[in-house]
């Protein structure tokens, strides 16, 4: 294991009954509030009246942002950086799942620069310190970025998407009832889901050496959680302990309390960013197409023993097989969840993707050199990881 430093400022407030304490949580900052939300969702399940009358009911000015993609452009972050400057903006408010946060977090960011221009700082690879507070209402579990401190900003005109990090960006607070999440279209939880569990297999599980037991179990039993929890929430969608755990795996997932003394790796992640970059798919489906074919192709007999490990603790598969066998088994088993249990497509020729572009992702995900890992990946094995997935 390696040293670490843990450290999560962010107030949770979790269950059915705590949006009533977000007026005090907001106060603490000022009146003006930004909200920042995807499509007509949140108007349709009645929570942006609940919202906009929590707020007005505080004495608070409300400001809005709508219409952030599923891949939140810079350019909508740029507009609402805007509003901010424009109004003199106190706190942003994010309303929705990661896609509404993560914008939230790119407009709190830019909105403290002398042009209001996030790309800048996400090209740059800026460490914001100086950002207006943000507060996130939870309605998806899925990237974790209610409890973290990044959020991923997309680039249509040049293909990229890359985080933005900083610890002026870990929200102030979150809140995560997980009824708001009940009326998800099961696409949407399904992606959402494979997403949770990829943030831990893919960014500190297969860590090799540098980690250690007490986090390895926990890492295991979040992944668990998501495959207990998942099926239960797409055949009964108001289940509230399905939603509930899927939820607070969503926060565990990238608070960092699952990464104390590991190495980060994200190949799956850096991968799946080129796809969402040029062809706009949804993170979760791209990730659950890469994940299995990732495995594959570094299962080796050094690999092997991590590999089956994720299958012992995860998925059931019985202990003493030969370690390629039993981590044969294990890629079984995850390709199972993904496109059996979840219904995701199990292909990139589902969303009319070829190999047009792959040689160039492939490029761009190993930024000049290589993605680190368990196995390290060069522009070669990208491209044809990438292949595996047509």
């Amino acid at each position: 294991m390696n040293d670490f430093i843990f450290h999560n400022p962010d107030k949770v407030y979790f269950g059915k009954d705590q949006l009533r304490r977000l007026p005090e949580e907001l106060a603490a900052f000022g009146t003006k509030v930004l909200m920042v939300y995807g499509g007509g969702s949140i108007k349709r399940s009645g929570l942006y009246d609940e919202m906009r009358g929590l707020l007005e009911g505080a004495g608070m000015q409300m400001f809005e942002l709508a219409g952030v993609e599923p891949n939140p452009r810079h350019t909508t972050a740029n507009r609402g950086a805007a509003l901010c400057k424009e109004n003199g903006i106190d706190v942003v408010l994010a309303v929705g799942g990661g896609s509404a946060i993560d914008c939230a977090k790119g407009v709190a960011a830019a909105a403290k620069t002398e042009d209001g221009d996030v790309w800048p700082l996400v090209a740059g690879g800026v460490w914001v310190t100086d950002a207006l507070p943000v507060v996130a209402v939870l309605t998806n579990a899925a990237t974790g970025s209610e409890m973290d401190a990044w959020g991923v900003i997309t680039n249509w005109e040049t293909n990229e998407k890359i985080g933005l990090g900083g610890s002026a960006l870990i929200p102030r607070a979150a809140f995560e009832n997980p009824e708001l999440s009940y009326t998800l279209p099961p696409y949407q939880t399904a992606c959402g889901a494979f997403d949770i569990f990829n943030h831990v297999l893919d960014n500190y599980y297969l860590a090799g050496e540098a980690t250690f037991d007490v986090v390895m179990e926990m890492q295991e039993a979040v992944m668990r959680a998501v495959v207990k929890w998942a099926p239960v929430a797409l055949a009964e969608p108001e289940n509230y302990e399905a939603r509930a755990n899927l939820m607070w795996a969503s926060s565990l997932a990238l608070n960092t309390i699952l990464d104390a003394g590991t190495v980060h790796a994200c190949a799956c992640h850096a991968m799946e960013h080129e796809l969402s970059a040029y062809y706009d798919i949804t993170h979760g489906h791209g990730l659950a197409i890469l994940a299995p074919r990732w495995l594959e192709y570094i299962l080796n007999e050094q690999t092997a023993p991590a590999i089956y490990r994720l299958g012992t603790a995860v998925f059931g598969v019985e202990e003493g097989l030969a370690p390629e066998e039993g981590a044969r088994k294990a890629i079984e088993r995850l390709s199972g969840f993904a496109f059996n249990t979840l219904g995701l497509e199990s292909t990139l020729s589902h969303f009319g993707i070829d190999d047009a572009h792959f040689e160039d992702m492939a490029k761009h995900a190993c930024a000049d050199g290589e993605i680190p890992g368990l196995r390290s990946l060069s522009v070669d094995d990208v491209v044809n990881i990438f292949k595996m997935c047509r």
